[in-house]
């Protein structure tokens, strides 16, 4: 998904320039063996999506590592991000992929079940530092018991409350401990405490862009299932009968139908910026989120007018992850200088810049370590949450069709007031159908 930080302004830390503090490092097969770091003069193309603070970081990590590796020239594309799925899905049909290329999450499984990915189990196990690797965000990158791809960074989503109005309501704040989240019913408590219809206020948003037509729906909507201890898919991943229409998912669906139709505590239309202008008192968001409400709205603090708490809970605490990676192409020609290339950004000390520049959640449990901010309130929730509470969304190749059919899910019963059970069967039998086109 595309989630960007802007820079977070909390504890300042230095960090050595790439070039400095990754020159004793193992940057893949160019160190171990050699293969990289040889004088023949090779070129790599790596595309990726354009966004500017994060082509920033990586213009520095690919100097660094040219200077490191001067016979292995990198060429980055950065391809528009509504054009990027498209351009890539070109260039593996007519068999002219870059060597490297940036995914999200979502889409890895797809291209692995076309062979379209170099595995890399063997470099991860070399020298990627494999178990540095969160265990969610690792998971969210196996298809078939291989990893076809290394993190750049992760995503979660935390609760983020307008203190004022909770002080206002004589409501108890929500605990900042990250093993310690709301239930829903306490969420739902003080919400229809906060609700005012009159005043255009309303006590609580559970979905982050509201009824978005885009990943970010299903990314957060998937969560409601699991806190109610529900699955979407079968174990093996070949059905969704009996698994997403679960009693438990029954009961997600009716608490979420309750909070728009009911209780009618959350906004069928969300207002634009509706947390950051009081239009909304219990919202969901992610860490990117501190660096927008800071820079568009000076006014609005954290501390002061805001504050976060780890994401609410049913019978289980889970929060979604999975964000942007890279991948090697399976038909490069040179795997060993990709691989370089690829964990010299992705791996230890690659991770280390990649946060000090964009401040994106860290996939890497040493980065989490290095820098005091992500061990203190508020990115401490996240950098928690996803280290133990976080759960990949599926990873098959079906995934397109599991994502528009949990999207319409939650339309069809917080919009359009359809009847859950029969929610739930159409749901069911659009993954069924997109998960048999995708075995034929």
């Amino acid at each position: 998904m595309k989630k960007r930080a802007a820079v977070l302004l909390l504890a300042a830390v230095t960090l050595l320039s790439a070039a400095g503090c990754q020159s004793g490092s193992k940057p893949g097969g160019a160190a171990s063996n050699g293969d990289a770091g040889g004088k023949e003069a090779v070129e790599l193309k790596f595309w990726r999506h354009d966004f500017a603070p994060e082509a920033e970081s990586l213009n520095k990590l690919i100097a660094s590592f040219q200077a490191k590796y001067p016979n292995i020239k990198v060429k980055m594309e950065l391809i528009p991000n509504d054009q990027y799925e498209t351009k890539i899905r070109t260039a593996l049909a007519g068999g002219n992929p870059p060597d490297i290329m940036a995914l999200d999450g979502p889409t890895l499984a797809s291209y692995a079940h076309q062979g379209a990915l170099l595995p890399l189990d063997e470099y991860m196990a070399k020298d990627g530092n494999k178990d540095d690797i969160a265990k969610p965000v690792l998971e969210s990158l196996t298809y078939q018991g291989k990893i076809y791809a290394a993190p750049n960074n992760d995503a979660s989503l935390a609760m983020f409350y307008n203190k004022k109005m909770f002080q206002q309501k004589n409501i108890p704040l929500p605990s900042k401990n990250p093993d310690e989240a709301w239930t829903w019913e306490q969420v739902l408590d003080a919400a229809k405490k906060l609700n005012d219809p009159a005043g255009g206020v309303y006590g609580w948003n559970p979905t982050p862009w509201g009824f978005a037509g885009h990943e970010g729906a299903p990314f957060s909507e998937m969560s409601f299932l699991w806190q109610a201890g529900g699955e979407i898919l079968s174990p093996d991943m070949k059905t969704a009968k009996g698994y997403l229409d679960s009693p438990e998912n029954k009961k997600a669906l009716e608490f979420w139908n309750s909070l728009y139709n009911t209780a009618k505590v959350a906004p069928k239309e969300l207002p634009q910026d509706a947390f950051a202008n009081g239009k909304v008192a219990i919202h969901v968001d992610g860490p990117w989120a501190f660096g927008s409400l800071e820079q568009n709205f000076p006014n609005f603090k954290l501390g002061e007018d805001y504050d976060v708490a780890p994401l609410w809970k049913d019978a289980k605490q889970v929060t979604p992850n999975g964000s942007w990676n890279m991948a090697i192409s399976s038909k490069t020609k040179y795997p060993e200088e990709a691989w370089a290339f690829l964990n010299w950004v992705t791996g230890v000390e690659g991770s280390k810049q990649w946060y000090q520049d964009t401040k994106n959640l860290p996939a890497r449990l040493s980065t989490a370590d290095a820098f005091q901010e992500l061990k203190e309130y508020p990115m401490n929730i996240f950098v928690q949450q996803s280290a133990k509470y976080a759960k990949p969304r599926p990873v098959t190749p079906a995934y397109p069709a599991i994502s528009e059919a949990v999207r319409l899910l939650f339309e069809d019963v917080g919009l359009g007031g359809l009847d859950v059970d029969a929610a739930l069967k159409k749901a069911v039998t659009k993954i069924d159908s997109g998960i048999a086109q995708v075995e034929k």
